[in-house]
């Protein structure tokens, strides 16, 4: 089930457009999503409050190491997608390999654009492109304390 959930960019934005011949919203979001963990199924689960169909770019590992290190991510590209998948509010999954998830988003052209609480809607990458449509940017809420940072300093200091 959750493979079906999971394409590359030219068969999302096919899925995208014949969801959207249907009238239906598309909401998109997208992050490392490096230990999927209650902030982030809280988050997805409001973002998919916002439409009918939510699609989650990810970036891949290589994206990954340039902006979070050579560390990460701890989960590979394939874990990180089948388990986002997985989840009940989450419609597609799709990869990307650039910094941000500008092109993607171009590909897309989602209705409603979303980040968590802790972006400003004027920072979030694609967030111009998306309004010149008459598309939308939003933020929802983080859990307080919820992040994969706070993990992996728990893990650390244990």
């Amino acid at each position: 089930m959750t493979g079906a959930k999971i394409a590359l960019r030219d068969d999302a934005a096919t899925r995208v457009g014949a969801w959207r011949a249907l009238g239906q919203t598309i909401v998109f979001t997208n992050g490392v999503f490096d230990l999927v963990h209650r902030g982030h199924v809280e988050a997805l689960a409001a973002a998919k409050a916002l439409g009918q169909r939510l699609v989650v770019g990810v970036n891949d590992d290589e994206s990954v190491r340039r902006l979070k290190g050579k560390a990460r991510p701890l989960a590979s590209l394939e874990d990180r997608m089948i388990v986002l998948a997985a989840l009940e509010s989450v419609d597609l999954v799709t990869p990307f390999a650039e910094d941000t998830p500008e092109e993607l988003i171009r590909a897309l052209r989602p209705d409603v654009l979303v980040k968590g609480s802790d972006y400003a809607v004027g920072q979030i990458a694609g967030g111009d492109f998306v309004k010149s449509y008459g598309g939308r940017v939003e933020t929802v809420e983080l859990v307080p304390g919820r992040s994969t940072t706070a993990l992996l300093e728990k893990i650390r200091n244990s």
